[in-house]
């Protein structure tokens, strides 16, 4: 099968298209013929190798797994012996997270992992992205902001994947949702949701003094200091980028202060509290609440543009790998 191979840490240009076996599955496992694979910002982000503590998990001199990738739809072409709960020609989607290898025309993964039925509101291009998206900004606004009616919630970077996922996620528990993002952008966050908008490029959401309950922030790009006064009393900020700077200020606020900075690595999350959260995610999506915007779509040999797009942080929504496009 056509795969892409991860040559080490750094620039785009360390991925290239190869031909490598095409896995058979174990007794506990489904092999998956990928129809969409998920290009995200962790992805590019993991592809640096830094922040260099990312490595312990990674691989340190280069990535232990070299297929990259783990956000996946697909049809299940093959069963093993001792599965149960899926069978041949089953739509499914679902996030490698262990051992990634999404970036590939097949995959082989257990019938216990991060694995679900397509819904059918879905199409294989929208539900591949979803898991990243959709799994990690539930487990910041449930688990770490105890999203609720009539909170107060910003959301910088609104209008990529975390953000689209965020900002439907919190209107669906009824919380009053500012998203911030450049103007190109503005129309899709207020489709999805939005209560009010704010231009990165024209207005500096820092200076709303004790107005949020919970900044999401899902790029990385504005420190707790700089949000510190737009928090109120007992306000948190939270970002699923992990930097040195964060790590210091989750250790002090942890111990003063009643304004906290928090982070999570949502896929370091138990199994179960994964599946939990997708379950919440299918009920939502079911129900008609969720949508997953799809920016663009490249082929498998097109990945360096994919990440190279990434790179520029303008994406809207989410941007797919198709293993098998010929055109």
């Amino acid at each position: 099968m056509k795969a892409v191979i991860t040559t080490g840490y750094g620039s785009p240009e360390v991925f290239k298209l190869d031909q490598v076996a095409k896995p058979d599955p174990k007794a506990n496992e489904v092999l998956v013929r990928i129809h969409a694979s998920s290009v995200t910002k962790a992805d590019s982000m993991m592809r640096t190798g830094k922040p260099y503590i990312g490595r312990l998990f990674l691989g340190l001199s280069k990535p232990k797994h070299p297929i990259w990738g783990s956000g996946f739809a697909g049809v299940i072409e093959a069963v093993g012996s001792a599965v149960k709960n899926f069978k041949k020609g089953d739509n499914v989607f679902g996030e490698n997270i262990n051992s990634f290898g999404t970036y590939a025309q097949f995959i082989a993964i257990a019938e216990d992992g991060v694995i679900a039925k397509l819904p059918k509101s879905l199409s294989f291009e929208e539900a591949a992205g979803i898991c990243d998206g959709g799994i990690t900004s539930l487990n910041f606004l449930q688990n770490i902001g105890n999203i609720h009616s009539g909170q107060k919630v910003l959301i910088n970077g609104g209008s990529g994947s975390l953000g689209t996922a965020a900002i439907q996620i919190a209107k669906y528990y009824r919380a009053h949702v500012t998203a911030v993002c450049s103007t190109a952008n503005m129309e899709l966050v207020r489709s999805l949701g939005a209560d009010e908008v704010i231009d990165y490029t024209k207005t500096d959401f820092t200076h709303n003094k004790n107005y949020y309950d919970l900044v999401y922030d899902t790029v990385g790009t504005r420190s707790f200091e700089e949000c510190k006064p737009s928090l109120k009393e007992n306000g948190c900020y939270a970002s699923p980028v992990l930097a040195m700077p964060l790590i210091g200020q989750m250790m002090v606020t942890s111990l003063f202060g009643n304004k906290k900075a928090k982070f999570s690595a949502t896929g370091s999350l138990p199994k179960k509290e994964i599946m939990r959260l997708l379950n919440i995610l299918i009920d939502i999506i079911k129900a008609g609440h969720f949508i997953a915007p799809v920016d663009r779509t490249y082929k498998l040999e097109q990945v360096v543009e994919a990440h190279t797009y990434v790179d520029k942080g303008r994406k809207k929504g989410n941007v797919v790998l198709k293993p098998f496009a010929l055109s």
